[in-house]
């Protein structure tokens, strides 16, 4: 899909320096610890960037994603120092933008990776701005929910069967909307979040249909826009809601309020 002519979409790649050679140095460190280290950097992004309308989402861990049209590049840099202060590593950040979220994700990613190797010793809280204007919006999020996954799954299939299950239908939604510029997130239990661009209802269709065709995981999403990406993602759960009590595959924010 082409790009919008205005970059309406902001990207931060939040990436661990030096990460790799930390973990096992001078000895290999217990992967609870590892684990729980990344947990509480997930949970501290989400608390700095959700005060400011963005939405976050786990990436790679070692990597995570957030929409973040509402925050600077000054903001940025504290966030660095809240994670030089609270954590035995340093955190590099790449901002992005674009006319749409894959490809301000994409410029976010370049600019980091221009500063130098994530494996890199050297490269210490780095901030790359591809654009130093940072836009205002809108934003498009479209919140995915696997139809009765307790009943189909949960309570009938191992958990691990279940598991893959959910996880294989929301590898295959990303990469139906990828095509359309979409960010498309795992984000727990069954539910996955898009950031996408402003789509026609029928291409929602058209992926809930491929995603079902192949993975036989049926789906529902519900679509919601607005200035912030807060406020798209609230608008995208209401719509989602609305779709669950009417049946109804695909939901806007505009037809749950109209239904209300």
């Amino acid at each position: 899909m082409p790009e919008s002519p205005d970059a309406v979409v902001q990207f931060s790649l939040v990436q661990l320096d030096d990460y790799g050679p930390w973990t096992v140095t001078p000895e290999p460190r217990p992967e609870p610890a590892l684990q729980a280290l990344q947990s509480r950097l997930y949970a501290d992004l989400a608390d700095f960037v959700g005060t400011r309308d963005g939405y976050v989402f786990p990436g790679r861990y070692d990597n995570l994603l957030a929409v973040t049209n509402q925050v600077t590049p000054e903001e940025h840099r504290r966030f660095q120092s809240l994670v030089r202060n609270r954590y035995p590593v340093t955190a590099s950040v790449g901002v992005g933008t674009g006319g749409t979220p894959r490809a301000a994700l994409g410029a976010a990613s370049e600019a980091l990776q221009d500063t130098g190797s994530a494996q890199d010793a050297d490269r210490t809280e780095q901030l790359a701005v591809s654009r130093t204007a940072y836009p205002t919006g809108p934003i498009t999020v479209a919140h995915f929910d696997v139809v009765d996954a307790t009943g189909r799954y949960t309570d009938r299939e191992h958990a691990f069967d279940a598991h893959q299950r959910i996880r294989r239908a929301v590898l295959e939604l990303g990469g139906e909307l990828g095509p359309h510029g979409a960010v498309t997130s795992f984000v727990g239990g069954d539910n996955a979040i898009a950031v996408c661009p402003n789509l026609p209802t029928g291409v929602y269709d058209e992926v809930l249909a491929a995603v079902r065709d192949t993975t036989g995981v049926e789906m529902r999403v519900g679509v919601g826009t607005g200035e912030t990406a807060q406020a798209a993602g609230q608008g995208a759960k209401e719509a989602l809601e609305s779709g669950r009590a009417t049946g109804e595959w695909v939901t806007t924010a505009t037809d749950a309020e109209a239904d209300d």
